[in-house]
């Protein structure tokens, strides 16, 4: 169940050592699920890194002051394509309680109403049932499957791929 104690908001630079804190805590069980990550990634000049990332946008899932998540869109293009791809995870002792599902409708309302997106994709490891049962109630649709598509966990995995369309409307004009 999903209270007012928890927020989806847009990540800031001073979020880095609160998402560098919640990844620690959760690398074990995104171990799975993530792709070779170096020592600096889980630290706050690594994730204050991240954030800077140009072409992406970040939001975190919070209890509080504390992170219990992560929402992410990367590789965002403009232009007729108006596209970009979405990573989300939830902390393991939250998990359950719809904060995934919450996050990634935030994310498709703000990819549609604030950044005019037309589209975004997300893919999931073959036996990733739960994330695919998100992106099912998120309105996603899977179009496909790629081999060895990313390399996670020391090797290359094979993903379903999902989209979401968010409007039929013209690209917005710059």
């Amino acid at each position: 169940m999903v209270t007012d104690a928890f927020r989806i908001r847009p990540a800031e630079p001073a979020d880095a050592q609160a998402i560098a804190d919640a990844y620690l805590r959760n690398r074990e069980d995104l171990r799975p699920f993530e792709p070779h990550r170096g020592p600096e990634f889980g630290t706050a000049a690594g994730q204050a890194a991240r954030l800077a990332e140009p072409g992406s946008a970040r939001w975190v899932v919070t209890d509080g002051d504390l992170v219990i998540g992560r929402a992410d869109l990367s590789g965002i293009v403009l232009g007729p394509f108006r596209s970009a791809s979405l990573g989300y995870w939830i902390d393991a002792g939250h998990v359950g309680r719809g904060l995934a599902r919450r996050a990634v409708r935030e994310v498709c309302r703000a990819a549609r109403d604030e950044l005019g997106l037309h589209r975004v994709d997300a893919s999931t490891l073959l036996d990733n049932h739960a994330s695919q049962r998100v992106l099912a109630a998120c309105g996603f649709e899977r179009y496909g499957t790629a081999p060895e598509y990313l390399h996670i966990n020391g090797r290359w995995r094979d993903h379903h791929l999902f989209q979401r369309i968010l409007h039929d409307g013209p690209p917005a004009r710059p």
